[in-house]
């Protein structure tokens, strides 16, 4: 049964969005030939500065060398949230031994119910590298807002339930720390580790 009645909406308005980004937040474009949207140059999304399951406050900095893909989403998600994580799971294996230096970022949009224990536990189930992210409603808010990332609480059949309507697609970021390349959903695995390949060799 489809629990995201707006997911169509959501996505086409997210696509719809992304679509303006080379008019207004993209200064230069890469030589490489990438499979997802080009957004080198972009000035949004330049940085995530929410909470792992641990406390600790992370940023790109963090995870200097590695090619880093950001996500949003939520725990409780029937289908577009697990689908993408595997999906990152396959192109780090596509990648072979380059695989080590691509790590996944999940940004919680449902922080009312994923706590720092849940996320965690959700994350590692896919790959122990990859790193859930929360922090308080309004500071989720606004990272979201900075990667022109929507999201919407909707009621569920019964009282007290609930999903999460949101935008769909990846953001990977270079061993250096730039946003590069957006891949919407259901773009693949291996167009996932086709883009993490060119950027770290671009950039060993």
């Amino acid at each position: 049964m489809n629990r995201h009645p707006n997911r169509r909406q959501w996505t086409l308005a997210a696509t719809a969005a992304l679509a303006t980004l080379p008019l207004f937040g993209c200064q230069s474009k890469s030589d490489l030939p990438l499979e997802g949207m080009d957004l080198t140059g972009a000035e949004h999304g330049k940085d995530f500065p929410l909470f792992d399951p641990e406390g600790r406050q992370r940023s790109i900095k963090d995870f200097a060398g590695k090619v880093v893909v950001v996500f949003f989403g939520y725990v409780q998600c029937p289908d577009v949230c697990p689908t993408t994580l595997q999906e990152l799971v396959e192109a780090k294996a596509l990648l072979g031994p380059l695989g080590e230096r691509l790590v996944g970022v999940f940004v919680t949009v449902d922080p009312e119910r994923d706590t720092p224990e849940i996320l965690k536990s959700y994350t590692h189930n896919f790959s122990p590298d990859f790193v859930g992210l929360t922090g308080t409603p309004e500071q989720i808010a606004q990272v979201a807002r900075s990667f022109k990332v929507f999201y919407k609480k909707v009621p569920g059949s019964t009282p007290g339930t609930y999903t999460m309507d949101h935008s769909a697609g990846m953001y990977m970021y270079d061993p250096q720390g730039k946003l590069r390349v957006y891949h919407r959903y259901g773009q693949g695995a291996a167009a996932l580790a086709h883009d993490a390949r060119l950027l770290l060799e671009a950039m060993p």
